[in-house]
């Protein structure tokens, strides 16, 4: 059997079929006899009630003491309008209880939240009591759709933390916050409705809470008017950083602004110097982009162009793909971003040779949305966005420390999702989902704060209306002051307002965004995880690298023309020889050798001009090119002037002498040299006063002609200007005209000269026919050429060829029509040595002869003509005196009938 055991102290044990006497003197009890505890009056057994004796000689559940507790009272098991829970208890309270006891949503708890059941049967605290707390309402706008329908996510979040706050004793234990929101569509003419809904209807709103950068504007431009305080949660337009337009504004979204330092960052880093953007036509965009700007500059960079749009991107991304825009930086919202990528497909403004630039804050799947507004598939917005990076503010604390509402951001992550029941990548605001919830947070604890100075002045938050500036100013300065880790990090405002904060910077790495670092601007800190990807194995080029090559002359051409003017130079020394050597023979003496021999020096320079009109960069530098160019200009001009103007001077001299009057042809008959030779030196003079004003008022410099970029077919960041050195001048075309003209006066004239000299036979110029009909060669030569030359300008093979065997072949032509006919005339005739100047002597008397003949029957012609020309007049008078007689007798016969 089992032995009697003791009973528990103020209690006894009841045996069954045994009086007490047999208790006490029995020590075993056998198999399978029960015994049951008793207590005394108000106590309770704590333990097994009833034990039974075992074969094994043990009774049940030893290990489990039975004790006799003091019970307490159940009063303290319920709680009005709250609950009340108790711990260590099984049936009733007794010894050692814990009650604890919460109020429902709405009520505070006056009394202890704990108590204790104690060893005299009492409760250690009175029991609590649940009274209705004293609501504070804040009213918000959360954009459930439109551009940003950030109110998706950011006000479960919000009511989260409503729940969170609401629930804690140690803040606002006297109040509870109460929610009256609406939904603004992200439009503030939606917006403006509803804000004057939530200050003209009761009950009235401690404070504001805004989203969406425009609203936020209108909203906060307001609010100073009703003396509120505005907490945004999802604004980051620049222009609400300003205080004195905003002085009531906070918001736990940073300013757009912080993310120009990481842009800027990141193009120093991938040694990019010339950005685009594109921006959609708001404020908040305007302004980051001012801001942007303001920064590059500092930075060394440039924006080089900027494009903007209201509603339809098509002609600002078809313009950035006309400019070559490679680095982009795109300000837009989510639903802008679709159109303007669909665009960007369509004109191939993206692949290796282009990154854009994007805010981090759209869904992660917002290219993957079906969008009525564009007419690309899914497949087409994945690739064109392909690449892309994105710079966001740090949103979620990214390390698992404990915020003040006691929860990581991990586990407030998955909180949310629970209450999302959705995907969150198809819920717009998820990524600021965090800054509203510890919005409402700094909210609650700066409330918290301002109602505790309020008590020192004998005031309460209920006390609030909208012309009480004190309490809207101790708000202001518990909110300015705030400072607290959240599940976005830690929460602090500057003095604008806006809060301060981390930027994450993300790639989209195969349809998925891939974190790449993080950057700190406070402390210009750039933190690289070193896996960025880029189509093209490599960030690309910011610009198209332009490669000038010049376009030089063709090495075979100048080569060909300046043999041919290397051999007509030769030709000229001969021809100035043969005539210098033969100038005592009379043949030549008759044809004028010194004006032949300037003839053959001017062809000699303008065949020397063929090498300077052939140098180009290829040979010389820059700062021997404008030598080349007074080169050209002086000996073409010289070269022109000295062989054309000797020649021009014969044919003006026959002209002058064999077509005028008997009279004036006997005066001029003595052919006098130094008249030419003073009509060529005023010709050339002419050429060098003209060249010497035009050298020292506009000299001649190397300009630079720029053809279209070509692009080769290997690289796809460079491009090849093409470019051609041309020797140019600041009025290049009045002096080409001035030029041009005189000496386009002078050809038409000399063509004029030699062909009314045509027949014209004379002893002192005997080669002028010959000197005709090179003048009219080198007339029709330059001519045509000049224009041509003109034309093909940019041609630089087809205009040195025209102007070069335009000079060679006129000289070539010049100097064998001369020259030739005198050295066949001298080697035919044997006519080379002065002792045979007999001969010469009467051929030339033959010729004078004839001439002489010429002269006399010229002279009997106009004697004739003369002696005709007055019998006709005689004839005349006489015809007119019969006529007047003949009038005179009809009048008489009419007188007498």
């Amino acid at each position: 059997g089992c032995q009697i055991i003791h009973p528990p102290r103020d209690g006894g044990i009841r045996y069954r079929g045994l009086t007490p006497e047999e208790v006490r003197s029995v020590r075993f009890l056998p198999f399978d006899y029960e015994i049951e505890y008793v207590c005394r009056p108000d106590r309770e057994i704590l333990g097994p009630k009833v034990r039974k004796c075992q074969r094994d000689g043990t009774w049940t559940a030893m290990g489990q003491p039975s004790r006799c507790l003091r019970t307490c009272p159940r009063l303290h098991l319920s709680l009005e309008n709250g609950v009340a829970v108790a711990r260590a208890m099984e049936r009733v309270p007794v010894e050692g209880t814990w009650a604890e006891f919460s109020c429902n949503p709405g009520f505070r708890l006056l009394g202890s939240p704990r108590s204790n059941c104690t060893k005299t049967g009492r409760w250690s605290t009175p029991k609590p009591v649940c009274e209705r707390k004293k609501a504070v309402h804040v009213g918000a706008l959360f954009p459930m759709s439109g551009g940003w329908p950030g109110g998706q996510a950011c006000l479960p979040a919000v009511r989260m933390a409503l729940e969170d706050v609401n629930s804690r004793r140690d803040i606002l234990p006297d109040y509870e916050l109460r929610l009256i929101h609406h939904d603004s569509k992200c439009d503030p003419g939606q917006a403006t409705k509803y804000l004057y809904e939530l200050l003209y209807n009761d009950p009235i709103k401690i404070i504001l809470m805004p989203g969406c950068s425009s609203v936020s504007t209108l909203v906060a431009e307001a609010a100073r008017m009703w003396n509120l305080i505005v907490l945004s949660y999802g604004s980051s337009s620049p222009a609400l950083s300003n205080r004195q337009r905003f002085p009531t504004f906070f918001r736990t979204h940073p300013s757009a602004t912080l993310h120009n330092p990481t842009r800027v960052q990141l193009f120093k880093k991938w040694g990019w110097t010339k950005i685009a953007t594109i921006q959609q036509t708001t404020e908040v965009f305007t302004s980051t982009l001012d801001d942007l700007d303001q920064r590059v500059k500092e930075a060394g960079l440039e924006i080089t162009f900027r494009q903007s749009f209201f509603s339809d991107p098509a002609a600002p991304v078809r313009n950035l793909k006309r400019q070559d825009a490679r680095i982009i930086v795109g300000l837009f919202y989510e639903t802008e971003a679709r159109k303007v990528f669909c665009e960007v497909y369509k004109e191939k403004l993206y692949g290796k040779k282009y990154v854009w630039f994007l805010i981090g804050w759209y869904a992660d799947n917002w290219f993957r949305i079906k969008d009525p507004a564009i007419n690309c598939t899914e497949a087409e917005m994945a690739e064109a966005v392909e690449g892309h990076v994105t710079t966001e503010i740090v949103m979620l604390n990214p390390e698992n420390t404990r915020s003040i509402s006691n929860m990581t951001s991990q586990e407030f992550i998955e909180k949310l999702q629970k209450r999302l029941g959705k995907n969150p990548e198809e819920t717009g605001g998820f990524q600021e989902a965090p800054l509203a919830y510890d919005a409402i947070w700094a909210l609650a604890l700066a409330l918290n704060k301002t109602s505790a100075e309020l008590v020192k002045k004998g005031l309460r938050l209920e006390d609030f209306n909208y012309n009480n500036k004190n309490i809207t100013d101790e708000i202001y300065r518990a909110l300015n002051s705030s400072a607290f880790e959240g599940v976005s990090g830690h929460v602090v405002f500057d003095a604008s307002g806006s809060r301060m904060a981390w930027t994450l910077i993300e790639q989209l790495q195969g349809g998925v965004y891939k974190k790449i670092g993080y950057y700190d601007s406070t402390k210009d800190n750039l933190s690289w995880y070193n896996n960025d990807k880029w189509i093209g194995g490599a960030p690309p080029a910011d610009y198209t690298k332009v490669i000038t090559t010049f376009r030089f002359l063709s090495q075979k051409l100048f080569i060909s023309v300046s043999v041919l003017a290397s051999l007509g130079i030769l030709l000229a020394i001969i021809c100035l020889a043969f005539n210098i050597y033969n100038g005592h023979v009379r043949y030549i003496q008759n044809s004028q050798p010194y004006l032949n021999n300037m003839t053959a020096v001017g062809c000699t320079l303008a065949l020397a001009a063929v090498f300077p009109l052939g140098l180009d960069g290829y040979h010389i530098g820059p700062g021997l090119f404008p030598f080349v160019c007074q080169a050209r200009l002086w000996l073409l001009g010289l070269g022109f002037s000295l062989a054309y103007g000797s020649m021009f001077t014969k044919i003006w001299w026959v002209h002058t002498v064999f077509t005028k009057k008997e009279e004036k042809k006997e005066k001029r008959k003595t052919l006098e040299p130094w008249k030419l030779y003073a009509t060529v030196g005023l010709l050339v003079g002419l050429d060098v006063v003209t060249l010497v004003v035009w050298q020292i008022v506009d000299p001649l410099h190397r300009t630079i002609e720029e053809f279209t970029k070509e692009e080769p077919k290997t690289d796809t960041d460079v491009s090849i200007l093409p470019q051609l050195e041309h020797c140019s001048s600041t009025k290049m075309n009045t002096w080409l005209g001035i030029f041009y003209g005189f000496k386009g006066l002078l050809l038409l004239l000399g063509i004029f000269l030699a062909y009314e000299t045509k027949s014209v036979s004379t002893e002192k110029i005997n080669d002028h026919r010959a000197v005709g009909m090179a003048i009219y060669n080198v007339a029709v030569l330059c001519l045509i050429t000049a224009p041509v030359t003109m034309i093909l300008n940019s041609q630089q093979d087809a205009a040195f060829a025209f102007a070069s065997l335009a000079v060679v072949f006129s000289s070539y032509i010049t100097l064998v029509v001369l020259f030739v006919p005198k050295m066949r005339r001298l080697i035919t005739r044997g006519e080379w040595q002065s002792e045979q100047q007999d001969t010469m002597k009467t051929g030339s008397s033959t010729n004078n002869n004839e001439e002489e003949k010429s002269r006399l029957l010229e002279k009997e012609n106009r004697e004739l003509e003369k002696i005709i020309a007055e019998k006709e007049e005689r004839v005349s008078e006489l015809r007119q005196q019969l006529h007047n007689r003949q009038q005179l007798r009809s009048r008489r016969r009419s007188s007498n009938p």
